[in-house]
């Protein structure tokens, strides 16, 4: 039985740690996003200069890290809540990839990467 418990104690810190980098990540992306809708609103040519590839490959390793995490935190606490508004977050954005770039494409995705970055701080919390 004590390995048991200490299997428990790994996967419940590497889950915490999946969740904390996923957070961090969130709040890269919140500051990418604002950065650019500044830059381009005051360097409006300079539009063509960033590559829009960036995007899907945030989009792609926010659903890697969100079922990896989120999904771990389902068999581990039972609690759907947590995967629920992290999916919710990341459908948002990647509704957002569909809308063309300027202020609505922004604020969605915005919304998205909060809605993300709440269900994996839910998932951390119901961990414990």
């Amino acid at each position: 039985m004590p390995a048991t418990l200490s299997l428990t104690r790994i996967w419940g810190g590497l889950d915490s740690r999946i969740d904390r980098i996923a957070m961090g990540m969130s709040g890269l992306c919140f500051a990418h996003c604002l950065a650019t809708t500044i830059f381009l609103a005051v360097f409006s040519a300079a539009g063509g200069l960033l590559n829009p590839a960036i995007h899907e490959i945030g989009l792609t390793l926010a659903i890697l890290f969100g079922v990896v995490a989120l999904g771990r935190g389902i068999m581990s606490h039972g609690y759907m809540m947590p995967a629920v508004v992290g999916a919710f977050g990341i459908g948002i954005m990647a509704g957002a990839l569909s809308l063309p770039h300027g202020e609505f494409e922004t604020w969605w995705t915005l919304v998205g990467v909060a809605l993300v970055a709440l269900g994996h701080d839910l998932n951390r919390r119901a961990t414990y």
